[in-house]
């Protein structure tokens, strides 16, 4: 299998013009064999769902749809999503035979993308938290307990996420990577082709035929690897078990047990909702564990209170309590919550 091509310019010189086909080819197979893959191993393989059983974690005063996406964010979503598969399409079918005037169509979606990119950024940046999409130690330690127990360790404890898990964030950050990549070699790229913006002017900058092919070389890795994220995304997205996300990218909302299923309470904070505690305290302390005859015997009386107190003075036992905590709690990642608008996010190319 090749990797690139090359051709020889006007004064005979060798030179790139651009990747292989055959990595095409190859993104094709590899996204389509991973999805085979998963959908085998969810089918027949994957162990019992398992999540933390710590802590017994609860929250108060929760809405019954909790807004995941605003509005803009799904917007962004769409119509980046929509520019990027029309990209695709014009940079990949006429490889595969079917021929169409392409080019135009190609770098109009181009500049859409730029936009759209453009103003997901500056929002990401100024309105949203900014910080939400990055992995953390507390994801990477989740990551680590998900994929043990992938691997059929039953026995571990998959601790729940925050607003975005990771698997959700490496993907945006690969998308983001590729796509990036992609725009800014594009916009050198139009230099070379006559535009509405301009006629075509290859020597503005004063770049080498060299240069150039590796700026192609470069362009066309970013479009393979984006062809391959974008087969994983388009096989989560329609997966039943997963279509709960995919309408909160629809409809901006998911429901409460979702959330309750799913996410922390203390790394991805609902206004006006606050997370519980349920600890175990003394006996003594509150309600007692017996009944009223129970109590006045241990107190020595026949009052329940004659022992001094709401119970018995002693005794091993425990109660359960419902003890409010703070609803950022002590996590270092309750940063990664948001509020109003800064509660959403992308990815990114999501």
């Amino acid at each position: 299998m090749e990797l690139w091509r090359r051709a020889a310019n006007p004064w005979g010189q060798e030179v790139l013009i651009g990747i292989s086909w055959d990595l095409m080819w190859a993104a094709v197979f590899a996204g389509l064999a991973f999805t085979l893959a998963h959908a085998v191993w969810a089918k027949w393989l994957a162990p019992a769902a398992s999540t933390d059983a710590s802590g017994g974690s609860s929250v108060a005063g929760l809405p019954a749809q909790i807004l995941r996406h605003a509005l803009s964010e799904r917007v962004f979503h769409w119509v980046m999503s929509a520019a990027m598969l029309v990209l695709l399409v014009t940079a990949f079918a006429p490889v595969m035979g079917i021929q169409f005037p392409w080019v135009t169509i190609h770098w109009i979606a181009g500049l859409v993308l730029t936009a759209t990119i453009a103003y997901h950024i500056v929002h990401a940046t100024f309105w949203q938290d900014f910080w939400a999409m990055w992995v953390n130690g507390a994801d990477i330690k989740a990551g680590v307990a998900e994929l043990s127990h992938m691997l059929g360790r039953n026995g571990t404890e998959v601790p729940k996420a925050a607003k975005y898990p990771i698997d959700h964030k490496m993907f945006h950050h690969g998308a983001a990577v590729s796509g990036l990549v992609a725009i800014v070699t594009g916009i050198f790229m139009m230099l070379r082709i006559d535009t509405w913006l301009g006629a075509a002017n290859p020597y503005l900058l004063n770049i080498s035929d060299s240069s150039w092919g590796v700026v192609y070389v470069v362009h066309g890795i970013s479009g393979v690897a984006l062809f391959g994220l974008i087969i994983t995304h388009i096989y989560f997205a329609i997966r039943p078990d997963k279509w709960w996300i995919t309408k909160s990218m629809i409809y901006g909302f998911i429901g409460r047990d979702k959330y309750e299923e799913n996410f922390d309470p203390a790394r991805w904070v609902i206004p006006g909702a606050e997370p519980q505690q349920e600890e175990l305290v003394p006996a003594g302390v509150g309600s007692p564990v017996g009944g009223v005859d129970d109590a006045a015997a241990s107190a020595g009386g026949g009052d329940p209170a004659a022992g001094g107190g709401d119970g018995p003075a002693g005794g091993g036992d425990a109660t359960p309590v419902v003890e409010d905590a703070p609803a950022g709690g002590d996590d270092e990642e309750s940063g990664e919550s948001s509020s109003g608008e800064r509660t959403s996010e992308a990815g990114g190319l999501d």
